[in-house]
């Protein structure tokens, strides 16, 4: 799948602080990463730490909070990677399925997905 990129509104949990960014879309990435100088823009804490796989295949530890991202007028609360600062932002699959989106990606947009209780 190519990528593209949206605008998601970042803000700390008590929405104090507020980021609008331009994100990659990436379903292949689980969480979504900001560099870590946004999430201390944010005054995100850091909850703790996970393992994750790099698309070469490295491993790499990475520290991760909480924030309220916001696309196309819908908010939810979703976990965020503390990222290098020289990272590029990249919007997760976690996030996305919070907010019910889908990617289109022919159309490079994200739409409203039908949500499924089976």
């Amino acid at each position: 799948m190519g990528t593209f990129r949206h605008p998601v509104r970042l803000a700390s949990l008590d929405g104090s602080k507020i980021r609008d960014v331009e994100a990659i879309v990436d379903t292949g990435a689980f969480y979504t990463t900001v560099p870590a100088s946004l999430c201390e823009d944010l005054a995100m804490s850091r909850e703790g730490s996970r393992s994750f796989q790099l698309a070469d295949g490295s491993r790499l530890e990475m520290d991760y909070g909480q924030a309220q991202a916001t696309i196309n007028g819908e908010s939810v609360t979703t976990i965020v990677v503390f990222g290098a600062d020289d990272s590029l932002c990249l919007l997760g699959a976690y996030t996305l399925e919070g907010l019910g989106l889908i990617v289109d990606p022919v159309n490079q947009r994200l739409i409203p997905g039908t949500l499924l209780m089976c």
